[in-house]
C-alpha cells in the first residue's frame, strides 16, 4: 500500500510533464466545464501504483484475478488511445465487451435469474458500469475520491468474502488514488483520462462481481448496485433529464449530479467530498450485508430506493438553458 501510494505520487508529476511536452491536453470548449487546457496521463500513474506493487509481492494463481487485471490493463490502454485520439463508440464498446468476457468466462458472474442468461448481463453490467465510471470523471477530484473511499470499504468485503488477491489490488487501487489526488484536486494540475476513469470503473465492476458470484439473487443485486452506487445515479439522472429535455442521449453535457450540486452552492471541492461521503455509505452498506449483519433483501430494497430518490430529486436542478434562450439564439446565429 506504502509503495502503490509513493509510486503514484512519483510518477504523475513526470507523467504530468510528459504530456505537457507532447500536448497531451485536455481543452476546454464545447461541453466541458473546465477552463483552461489541462494535461492528461494521470490515469496511467494510477494503473501503474494499483497494479505492480501486488503483482511484484505475489505470484496470482486465480485465473479470475489474472484477467481482471489484464483487462483493466487492456481498457486502460484503451482510454489512453482514446484520449489522444477518439475512437468510434462501437470500438470501444467492442473492446470492453472483449474484456468483461474474458472476465466472466473464468466464472465471475452475478447470479441475476440463475440461468445461462447471467453470462451476458454481468457482460453488459461491467461494460455500462465502467463507462457510468467514465462519465463520473467530470470535476475535479470527484471520481478519485470516490474512487478511494469505494475500493478501501469492498477491500474490506473481499477479505471477509475469503479473497485475499482482489483484496490486495483493492486496498492499492485507493492508496493509488490517493497519490494522484494531490494534483488532481480543485484546481487541477492533471487529469486521468479516459485511461484512469475507465481504469477504476472496470477495477471495481469486476471486483464487485467476483465478491457476488455463487451468491443468491437478492446478494447478487445489492452488490452490483451499492459498491457503484454514485456512479449508476449519475448516470440515471443524466440519461431521465436528457430524454424529459429531448436532448441527444450520447451527447455531452454538464448536467451530470456534481455540476447540479455546484448549481446548488457548493464548490468544486465540496462537490467531489459529498460525492465521496455517499460512495462511502453505499459502500458500508455493502459491507454490512457481507458480514450477515444485515438481509440482501434489506440492503437491495435500500439501494433501490435510494437511487430512485437521488435519481428524481437532482431533476428539479436547472441545468439547461430555457427554450426561448435556445430559440433565440438559434435565430442569432443564422
Amino acid at each position: 500500500m506504502i509503495s502503490s501510494f509513493l509510486l503514484t505520487a512519483a510518477v504523475t508529476p513526470l507523467l504530468r510533464r510528459l504530456a505537457l511536452r507532447w500536448g497531451f491536453m485536455d481543452r476546454p470548449g464545447g461541453h466541458k466545464s473546465h477552463e483552461r487546457a489541462t494535461p492528461y496521463l494521470g490515469g496511467v500513474a494510477i494503473m501503474l501504483g494499483t497494479v505492480i506493487p501486488p503483482m511484484a509481492l505475489i505470484s496470482p494463481t486465480d485465473e479470475r484475478f489474472i484477467l481482471i487485471v489484464v483487462g483493466a490493463v487492456v481498457v486502460t490502454l484503451l482510454g489512453l488511445i482514446d484520449d489522444l485520439s477518439p475512437l468510434p463508440q462501437l470500438t470501444r464498446l467492442t473492446v470492453e465487451s472483449l474484456a468483461a468476457g474474458g472476465v466472466v468466462l473464468t466464472g465471475v458472474q452475478a447470479s441475476v435469474t440463475g440461468t445461462w442468461l447471467d453470462g451476458p448481463i454481468t457482460v453488459l453490467w461491467i461494460v455500462v458500469v465502467t463507462n457510468s465510471f467514465n462519465l463520473l470523471d467530470n470535476m475535479d477530484g470527484a471520481l478519485a475520491a470516490v474512487t478511494a473511499v469505494t475500493a478501501v470499504i469492498l477491500a474490506g468485503a473481499a477479505f471477509v468474502s475469503a479473497q485475499p488477491a482482489i483484496g490486495l489490488i483493492l486496498m492499492t487501487l485507493p492508496l493509488a488514488c490517493l497519490g494522484f489526488l494531490p494534483y488532481n484536486w480543485a484546481p487541477a494540475k492533471i487529469f486521468m483520462g479516459d485511461a484512469g476513469s475507465l481504469f477504476v470503473g472496470f477495477v471495481l465492476t469486476c471486483s464487485a462481481a467476483l465478491l457476488i458470484t455463487g451468491r443468491d439473487t437478492g446478494t447478487a443485486i445489492a452488490g452490483m448496485l451499492l459498491p457503484t452506487f454514485v456512479a449508476t445515479v449519475d448516470t440515471g439522472v443524466v440519461l431521465l433529464s436528457r430524454r424529459r429535455a429531448g436532448r441527444p442521449m450520447m451527447r455531452g453535457g454538464t448536467d451530470h449530479l456534481s455540476h447540479r450540486l455546484r448549481k446548488l452552492g457548493l464548490s468544486t471541492r465540496l462537490t467531489a467530498l459529498t460525492l465521496a461521503a455517499l460512495a462511502a455509505v453505499t459502500s458500508m452498506l455493502e459491507l454490512v450485508m457481507t458480514l450477515g449483519w444485515i438481509p440482501p433483501l434489506g440492503a437491495t430494497i435500500v439501494g433501490l430506493t435510494a437511487a430512485c430518490i437521488l435519481i428524481g430529486l437532482p431533476q428539479r436542478v436547472r441545468v439547461y438553458p430555457p427554450v426561448r434562450a435556445q430559440q433565440s439564439l438559434h435565430v442569432r446565429r443564422k
